[in-house]
């Protein structure tokens, strides 16, 4: 799996997480997601993006070093 893909699924399980805390638990988890969200946005214009950084700590590799190894 490439660290694009992770991260999309990493962000939509957050999303639904912190959804259901909203609903289930207190109003104020709304919060989390929208710093998930503004985390989210913010990356694709300064390319920060600490969970990505995760990521390739743990070995993942993107999508174009995986093209340019076949």
């Amino acid at each position: 799996m490439t660290i694009e893909k992770a991260l999309f699924r990493f962000a939509g399980v957050m999303v639904m997480i912190s959804a259901l805390l909203t609903l289930f638990h207190s109003p104020l988890w709304a919060w989390f997601t929208l710093f998930i969200g503004f985390n989210a946005f913010q990356s694709t214009f300064t390319g920060i993006c600490p969970p990505g950084w995760i990521m390739r700590k743990m070995g993942m590799k993107s999508e174009k070093e995986m093209a340019a190894q076949s």
